[in-house]
């Protein structure tokens, strides 16, 4: 080879490394992604499910304890809103880098997984989905009664989280009609948690995984959306520092149905719709 085919050779290569690495997934290989670590929760043993189901819970209380940190002593009520949402981001980020296991993700990870089988391991999800929401719900109580315990907290701050918990719990007040209100309100919520976990799993740098997850996170606090996971990090404080519900008031007109909508949303509205948009690609 000459001179001049050498010097063309070496030009294409620089131009070759100028080309910047993309710096997000597409979304077929976020889908696959999905499946993948449906399995790999599927696969790991029982009391590992635990553990990690334990640390989700733990840190919905965290992030629910800073965004009402965030949001004391604000009264224009959209930077209220903007705030607690960026203090609720934080509890996801430590669920979604640590791999920990949230009801809510489930919801979207274990169906995406079995809807490309013929078959279904039923007693294997059932078990799982009941793992990861006594494991969150234990581990949320379990950082609210530590936090109580430490005395850490200030009159302000049970102020604006009784504020915070009555907007949740105002559809109590419209009986079997806020009852289906906050279901329908619970597929929202985990349609955006949904795309926060989408997003996050997209983003291949720390930066990208942080915006990722903050965008819906505050979109669906702002909207007051209903998702069960962020709201046992709620309840389990309101529990400890409020006598304005009994705790069967939190799970029955609250909990229940919003974790019935956050399976809608998760299971149809995120995981069967993308693998429908995208089923030839997944099976290339």
């Amino acid at each position: 080879m000459d001179d001049n085919g050498n010097k063309e050779s070496t030009n294409q290569t620089k131009e070759t490394k100028e080309i910047p690495e993309r710096q997000f997934l597409f979304p077929v290989q976020v889908m696959q992604s999905f499946s993948n670590k449906g399995k790999e929760h599927l696969d790991t043993n029982t009391p590992s499910q635990l553990v990690l189901a334990l640390k989700a819970g733990s840190f919905m209380t965290f992030g629910a304890v800073f965004s009402v940190l965030l949001a004391i002593g604000v009264d224009a009520k959209g930077l209220t809103y903007i705030l607690q949402g960026i203090g609720f981001t934080a509890g996801y980020l430590m669920v979604f880098m640590s791999q920990s296991v949230l009801f809510t993700e489930v919801n979207v990870l274990l169906p995406t997984y079995y809807l490309q089988k013929s078959y279904w391991i039923k007693h294997k999800f059932i078990k799982f989905w009941a793992v990861a929401y006594i494991g969150n719900l234990i581990g949320a109580l379990f950082v609210a009664l530590l936090i109580i315990i430490s005395n850490s907290l200030t009159p302000e701050f049970s102020k604006e989280l009784e504020t915070l918990i009555s907007h949740k719990m105002k559809f109590a007040d419209y009986g079997w009609a806020g009852w289906f209100q906050v279901l329908l309100s619970g597929i929202l919520a985990n349609w955006l948690i949904g795309m926060a976990t989408f997003l996050t799993t997209s983003a291949r740098d720390v930066v990208g995984k942080i915006l990722g997850t903050a965008l819906p996170v505050i979109l669906f606090v702002a909207g007051n959306f209903q998702h069960s996971a962020a709201n046992m990090g709620y309840f389990s404080l309101g529990i400890l520092t409020s006598d304005n519900y009994a705790w069967y008031e939190y799970i029955l007109l609250n909990l229940i149905p919003a974790s019935i909508g956050n399976i809608i949303g998760g299971a149809i509205f995120i995981s069967l719709l993308f693998l429908y948009a995208f089923r030839k690609e997944m099976r290339s």
